[in-house]
């Protein structure tokens, strides 16, 4: 008897042991979020010991991003190698340990060096929790719940924010970074013990018909034994990793990808690091400024909305339809300035189609790739995707340098969503969506 792993899947209901591998990739991510965000709630506190100036904070800002890059370049090819859960536990092992330490560092030099380390481990932890996530479920729900346990990254953020907010007071920045060490560190170990391996690398692999087995029995005890397996027409796949991502078959696809999320990046953290600033600029109390700009990274929880659609509908233009409306909102924040009650509208409305469409993106590059390819493929694409943020931190800087206008600022800042739905276009054109994933 030969049973297929997606069929198996789709037929079974999402058991107990699916949720646990659920569960244990949403905290993966959730401090994963946590500790990315980290280094910016200690910032002040920063300036304030260390006596130093914002401009001296760059080096220490920008590490993790370049550490998160090259985290995912090299994790993903390692992940389709070795496996998702070896990697996943040493990625998570790596921050853990880094984040720790750096909350003994006494030196600006020290805490850079730290941050770097930190985000190799970032870096490699998420793009792999979407990929173990992502191979353990049915098709009809797959983007969904990929989409659900990505939305715990802003909740970390989020989460890292209000215990700064109580914990810097009385216990000192280090305590955040000690916090942000101790609990990767213990939930390794719960890793370790929990955690299984994807089951379709296992079979894509050849591993024993016993230890494949077992896991079968533990999403359904009822599977009746069997002596083979295959993998929906990819287990004779002769490519892995980068080959597959870079082959004439999948290489306008994975260029899309690319574009696409290098421009999403490009909006976030343009808008995320100058909004406060430019409607500061603009005549607006500071204070409302601040919590204005606030609004904006509220809406990642629309994420699972655009999952449901996603599994229901065609995923790529559920995608284009949610980054033009970002580009909509984006370009009228710009013309909302004289109303506080439609800035707030479009602030919020451009934060909600934004971090849908976003948080949308490593579930569909997971559905694109096959499972010999598919950790290399979401992985570049979130590396790829951090230079963006690098972009569009000094690209915003550029225009204020320039001296230009509040509407012209957010006109061209609306264009990277406009470029992303034409690039997810042009991937459906190219690479037609057929919902079964291989």
């Amino acid at each position: 008897m030969n049973i297929d792993v997606q069929g198996f899947l789709n037929k079974n209901k999402f058991s107990a042991f699916q949720w646990l591998v659920f569960t244990l990739c949403f905290l993966i991510v959730l401090l994963d979020g946590f500790d990315t965000a980290a280094i910016g709630y200690i910032a002040p506190s920063l300036l304030k010991e260390w006596g130093i100036s914002k401009t001296d904070l760059a080096p220490v800002l920008s590490a993790a991003i370049f550490g998160l890059a090259g985290g995912a370049f090299v994790a993903g090819p390692l992940a389709d190698y070795f496996g998702r859960r070896l990697v996943l536990i040493g990625s998570v092992l790596l921050f853990g340990a880094a984040c720790l330490a750096s909350s003994y560092a006494i030196s600006l030099d020290a805490l850079t060096i730290m941050r770097f380390i930190t985000g190799l481990g970032l870096g490699a932890a998420m793009p792999n929790a979407i990929t173990l996530i992502s191979e353990y479920c049915p098709d009809k729900k797959r983007s969904m719940i990929t989409n659900a346990m990505f939305c715990a990254f802003p909740l970390g953020a989020a989460c890292g924010g209000f215990l700064a907010a109580e914990m810097i007071p009385v216990f000192g920045w280090r305590s955040v970074l000690q916090l942000g060490g101790i609990a990767p560190l213990a939930l390794a170990l719960v890793l370790i013990a929990a955690l299984p391996e994807s089951i379709r690398l296992m079979v894509a692999k050849g591993c024993p018909t016993a230890k494949v087995m077992a896991i079968f029995k533990r999403i359904s005890p009822e599977t009746v034994a069997t002596q083979s397996f295959s993998l929906s027409g990819t287990a004779s796949a002769p490519q892995k990793g980068a080959r597959i991502v870079m082959s004439s078959k999948f290489a306008a696809g994975t260029a899309m990808l690319w574009l696409t999320y290098f421009m999403g990046l490009v909006i976030f953290y343009g808008l995320i690091s100058w909004m406060p600033i430019l409607f500061k600029d603009a005549g607006i109390d500071p204070k409302q400024a601040t919590l204005i700009s606030a609004l904006f990274p509220l809406g990642g929880v629309g994420a699972i909305l655009s999952g449901w659609l996603m599994d229901r509908y065609n995923a790529n233009w559920t995608i284009v339809f949610i980054y033009a409306l970002t580009a909509f909102f984006i370009y009228f924040i710009g013309q909302s300035v004289g109303s506080m009650g439609f800035l707030m509208a479009c602030v919020f409305g451009a934060g909600i189609m934004f971090n849908t469409a976003q948080c949308s993106m490593p579930s569909l590059a997971a559905g694109f790739y096959p499972t010999q390819g598919r950790a290399t493929g979401v992985a570049w694409m979130l590396a790829v995707g951090r230079f963006g943020a690098i972009a569009g931190t000094f690209l915003v800087a550029e225009l204020v340098h320039r001296k230009m206008g509040f509407a012209d600022i957010f006109a061209i800042i609306a264009i990277p969503g406009i470029i992303a739905a034409s690039a997810i276009a042009i991937k459906q054109m190219v690479h037609p969506e057929k919902k079964m994933m291989g």
